[in-house]
């Protein structure tokens, strides 16, 4: 993001919010803000609160204490909350509506929607325009379900596992949109379990465990926080003798590549070069998102 930014008023934000159900205590004093021109991700394992986080700035929850703003006002409000567009996880929609119908439904709702052909344009679905919703794969109905939500042109958009059901080309096709709404003004928050697609597409990530934040920032400056390195060269040595060495955290042969995980990259380098002086192809590189987000929530899988 840039410094105009970071200092604009959120779009929604979490104050010290708090939220349980029975014994259970689903949120613990979170903050958490969403600022124009960013794609917030939301990452966490099974029960850290996203869900809770979500529906609070919905207006779907209250929290018990703290609070919940979406535009500066009550969550709960009508007009606040026609400056969102919101594709659940769990969605449904009227099967036997055609496509264009299922646009043009939603569509209704909002106050200056965009044309219909300009939104089965942008969602790559003008091809399925006439079909009937129930006919659609998973994947299609995936996409339509993302067109509802963008119909309206909200300002601030939640996508809950938005490309969950799609082939690899349908969700290279959505990344792509995404990155086209955010640099059109629109900002996003993504929760997703695909690790790999808040790592390419996120401004800024938020990890949540038990109901709290265990860090935020940048996808670098999340990454920066894991010491561990992946190490990949060609060797004669195996995976088996290698992941016995005391530095390394595990090693793997990928067909004439072995790939090794270590917190002492130096080290181990230093020992691959000794004990095999035909080694080659050496490269390093630091951890991705996917080991940060192991690594700071690791102690609520135990």
């Amino acid at each position: 993001m840039t410094p105009t930014t970071m200092n604009a008023e959120p779009l929604a934000e979490l104050s010290a919010a708090s939220k349980r159900f029975g014994p259970t205590v689903a949120l613990d004093r979170l903050d958490l803000a969403v600022r124009s021109g960013e794609l917030f991700a939301l990452l966490g394992p099974n029960g850290a609160g996203k869900s809770t986080a979500i529906s609070l700035l919905l207006g779907l929850l209250e929290p018990d204490s703290g609070a919940a703003r979406l535009f500066g006002r009550s969550p709960r409000l009508v007009a606040a909350r026609r400056g969102i567009g919101v594709m659940m996880q769990e969605a449904a929609l009227a099967p036997e509506l055609r496509v264009r119908e299922q646009i043009e439904l939603a569509a209704s709702y909002y106050p200056a929607p965009d044309p219909t052909a300009a939104v089965l344009e942008l969602t790559h679905l003008t091809p399925l325009a006439e079909r009937p919703y129930a006919k659609l794969s998973g994947g299609q109905k995936r996409q339509v379900q993302f067109a509802v939500a963008v119909c309206g042109r909200p300002r601030l958009l939640f996508l809950d596992e938005p490309t969950v059901g799609m082939d690899l080309q349908a969700r290279e096709s959505m990344w792509a949109t995404l990155r086209r709404l955010v640099a059109g003004g629109t900002a996003i928050v993504l929760t997703t379990h695909y690790l790999e697609e808040a790592e390419a597409l996120a401004s800024r990530v938020a990890v949540l465990a038990k109901g709290r934040l265990v860090a935020s920032g940048t996808v670098d400056e999340l990454r920066a926080l894991v010491v561990r390195k992946q190490i990949s060269c060609a060797t004669r040595l195996t995976a088996e003798e290698v992941a016995a060495w005391p530095a390394v955290a595990g090693a793997t042969r990928q067909q004439r590549h072995l790939r090794v995980t270590t917190d002492h990259a130096e080290e181990v380098v230093r020992r691959l070069l000794d004990a095999d002086d035909a080694l080659r192809e050496l490269e390093v590189h630091r951890a991705g998102l996917a080991e940060a987000f192991t690594e700071l929530t690791k102690e609520t899988v135990k």
